[in-house]
């Protein structure tokens, strides 16, 4: 069984997500402790009634940002639990985490094959005093470790996979030791995920602070392919000094890599490979979300949902990334309906920022067609986008100007 934990500021998000599921009769609430009953008169789930039930705790609140506790658990597709069981293993998951004395509301997933729960609570108790997270991932591993002891589940990941997924941590640059972080990191990702060509492991890769570059050319008319690996920020910032893949082993070289890949896309190309994640992706996409709103439903599958955006906003590229069943997909290799042009139209930038800044990188690009220096094509973008920031501020300014006289005036 796997527990995808996650926090949040109110609950309110988390309800909306799981009544979407209700409405849809993709979920069902299955249980709920120390809460007002979560329906209204029409046997609708009621999420006021929920934030009313969890408003004391919040109110009592004293300095704790993220107050939610939303956690999904997500059993083997080769369990088969009733409903009773369920209840008994989220009950019992609380208790042993802390959270047994807390309102929560439970819920049953049903919208894929493998049903699962999530679960809905609050970080701070009922006198405002925050829930010890301490080794929160350690302690939730343990609990499930214990669970499928006590009622004979399958493990979700087998053998040494399970070991090295547990493992899998970000590299952390001031803990020292960097080479041994970024080789474990590595390996355990080429053991676990399937990427069929560099740049899905690149984007893999950089998720856990790692980084990587392919180098390729000739010397003397002898050509030469090597890989590169290096650590890196959780901002994205590369840090310390990269070092050759032979520093680490053959088996994270470049033709080691070639190999990997070939063998990633013969398993991509099976036979409802791809199926689980398409659904999941296809779920999650609806015209009136955000794309921060479109991360989080896939977040909840345990699914990541990486875009690269160009200087003026628009989706060039996508990256999915399903930690359940290790797989890591570009969005055209899913279909023609999830590549990033079909995100950018149903998730597009704000129209103003794209239009001024599209303008000035239009302006820009006929300056530097006069030019060779490469450090101006830096600058410009960073331009182009202070442009669209000042004239999203300007148009702010403008509408508190109008609503400001249209009072004088009443």
């Amino acid at each position: 069984m796997v527990a995808n934990i996650r926090s949040g500021s109110s609950p309110g998000g988390a309800l909306y997500y799981n009544k979407e599921k209700v409405d849809k009769d993709e979920a069902e609430i299955l249980y709920w402790q120390k809460m007002l009953e979560p329906f209204d008169k029409h046997g609708r789930m009621d999420v006021d009634a929920c934030m009313e039930s969890f408003r004391p705790y919040l109110e009592a609140n004293r300095r704790t940002t993220n107050t939610v506790f939303h956690v999904s658990l997500n059993p083997s597709p080769e369990d088969r639990l009733t409903d009773e069981q369920l209840r008994e293993i989220a009950n019992e998951y609380m208790q042993k985490m802390g959270y047994g004395d807390q309102p929560y509301i439970v819920f049953k997933h049903k919208d894929i094959d493998r049903h699962h729960l999530h679960i809905v609570s609050l970080r701070i108790d009922e006198n405002g005093r925050k829930i010890s997270d301490s080794h929160e991932y350690d302690r939730s591993m343990s609990v499930l470790r214990e669970l499928e002891r006590k009622y004979n589940l399958h493990p979700s990941i087998k053998g040494q996979e399970q070991t090295d997924r547990e493992g899998l941590r970000k590299v952390n640059y001031p803990e020292g030791n960097v080479k041994q972080q970024v080789s474990s990191v590595v390996r355990s990702c080429l053991r676990n995920y399937k990427c069929s060509s560099y740049g899905e492991l690149r984007t893999l890769l950089e998720q856990f602070n790692v980084s990587i570059e392919e180098r390729t050319g000739t010397i003397d008319g002898r050509s030469y392919a090597g890989i590169v690996y290096g650590a890196m920020t959780d901002d994205g910032y590369g840090v310390g000094t990269p070092f050759k893949s032979s520093k680490i082993g053959r088996d994270v070289g470049y033709r080691a890599l070639q190999k990997y890949y070939e063998k990633s896309k013969c398993q991509l190309k099976e036979e409802g490979a791809l199926d689980r994640l398409r659904q999941c992706v296809r779920d999650a996409m609806r015209p009136h979300n955000t794309r921060d709103e479109f991360r989080r439903l896939l977040k909840a599958d345990n699914i990541d949902a990486i875009f690269r955006i160009n200087p003026v906003g628009r989706i060039y590229g996508v990256t999915f990334i399903d930690h359940n069943t290790g797989i890591v997909a570009n969005g055209s290799l899913l279909g023609k309906e999830f590549s990033a042009n079909a995100f950018d139209e149903l998730y597009p930038a704000p129209k103003g920022m794209r239009q001024v800044a599209e303008r000035r990188s239009e302006q820009r690009q006929e300056q530097r067609s006069h030019t060779a220096n490469p450090i101006s094509g830096i600058v410009d973008t960073i331009l182009d986008l202070a442009d669209a920031r000042a004239y999203e501020e300007q148009q702010k300014v403008q509408r508190q100007k109008r609503r400001r006289k249209r009072g004088l005036k009443l």
